[in-house]
């Protein structure tokens, strides 16, 4: 699937995104389980559908029971959002991003310090 083609995930689907991702592959009851927050358990199933639907998700049956996965990473998907919002509200430029988080102070000193030393290396 191309990166043009992913859509964005709406907060109750990433919700059970990030279950699965953290599990890995995992069956209904393991997913519903993984989700932090009390949600039912054909709520979390009808996100499933709608996550395979999207291609964020696959299944492989074993008897009558399906075990799910990622089709794409955690990373993947985190690399391809942050670039729609950068390109979308920052014209393309992380620097604008940087001053952004800066601005508002959700980047502290020690992180640009330690973001500095990680692009030198």
């Amino acid at each position: 699937m191309k990166t043009t083609e992913i859509k964005e995930l709406t907060k109750a689907e990433e919700q059970v995104m990030q279950a699965i991702w953290n599990i890995g592959k995992g069956f209904a009851n393991e997913i519903v389980a993984a989700v932090e927050s009390d949600v039912a358990y054909n709520t979390v199933l009808t996100m499933v559908r709608i996550l395979e639907q999207k291609g964020f998700v696959g299944h492989e049956t074993f008897n009558r029971s399906n075990r799910y996965y990622p089709l794409i990473s955690r990373d993947e998907y985190t690399q391809i959002i942050l670039g729609r919002m950068t390109k979308n509200y920052f014209g393309s430029s992380a620097r604008a991003l940087v001053s952004f988080l800066v601005d508002r102070k959700e980047v502290s000193l020690e992180d640009l310090e330690a973001i500095t030393k990680a692009l030198e290396s």
